[in-house]
């Protein structure tokens, strides 16, 4: 499994993790099962957020006796985020993830609450040493500039966004940012929504050929693409033992110049627009 640093967070962490939005769907020893192999198999970056429902209470049973190995993160909704509001969701999502830490803490989303309080929240979890770095979600560079400058260059880890092969309005203006701010960019729902290319499509058939010649399968190209350089990061989710291995062969593949150009070409980023988000 591949890893690299995870913006100001100081660590290197596996460039393929493990989404939990929907996991509380399937069932649950089954998604147990999930999270447990890609552990296994190197996925170490296990997302979250209270906005999941019962996901952090399938996470903190996933990983127990076994949070050493794992860098976690997890998010505040925009209605909880005022200081204490921030500080009282934290201490909520640790008692549900079993834990006395995270690795990482976001803001999900840009909501009615100064970034102000939210960030001084943040810093005093963490003086306690109940979050080791915080970053933020959904943000554009706007957003992104603002909460820069309200917690300080180097204070913000991560932008998570919207990232797959039909959906590349980051990379216009977003990602470009994040790089240059040593900020990692971690991309959400990575087979689209329901959506991921036909295999008969134009862009399947791309994939499909790259796949072939790898001895891999058409998802595992795509990861590959959305993690192909810094400081790109992607969090897949699996509900079984199986996905969840297929997902984290991806962090073993390489793609040559050649074949990201061919993908580059099949799936266009398209004009500039608006940050999308689900």
């Amino acid at each position: 499994m591949q890893h690299r640093r995870f913006g100001s967070a100081g660590r290197d962490i596996s460039v393929v993790g493990q989404g939990t939005w929907y996991i509380d769907r399937a069932h649950r020893a089954s998604a147990i099962a999930a999270l447990r192999r890609g552990i296994d198999l190197g996925m170490t970056h296990i997302d979250t957020a209270e906005y999941y429902g019962e996901a952090e209470n399938i996470v903190g049973e996933a990983i127990a006796g076994r949070r050493d190995e794992v860098f976690l993160v997890s998010k505040v909704m925009p209605q909880n985020a005022s200081r204490a509001g921030t500080i009282a969701a934290c201490e909520k999502s640790l008692k549900r993830l079993r834990t006395d830490h995270l690795d990482c803490y976001l803001l999900h989303w840009r909501g009615a609450y100064p970034l102000a309080e939210t960030f001084a929240a943040f810093a005093t979890l963490k003086a306690s040493g109940k979050i080791f770095s915080c970053g933020v979600s959904n943000f554009d560079v706007a957003d992104l500039e603002e909460a820069e400058a309200v917690a300080g260059k180097g204070e913000i880890a991560c932008n998570q966004v919207l990232y797959h092969l039909q959906e590349r309005a980051i990379e216009h203006s977003v990602l470009p940012w994040c790089a240059a701010h040593s900020v990692a960019i971690v991309g959400y729902s990575p087979f689209g929504h329901d959506d991921f290319p036909q295999a008969a499509s134009k862009g399947g058939r791309v994939l499909q050929e790259i796949a072939g010649t790898h001895g891999a399968t058409a998802r595992q190209v795509a990861l590959a693409f959305l993690v192909r350089a810094a400081p790109l990061f992607t969090i897949p989710k699996a509900s079984a033992p199986e996905h969840a291995a297929e997902n984290a062969g991806a962090g073993d593949l390489r793609l040559s110049e050649t074949e990201i150009a061919r993908i580059d070409t099949a799936f266009p980023v398209g004009r500039p627009r608006a940050l999308p988000m689900l």
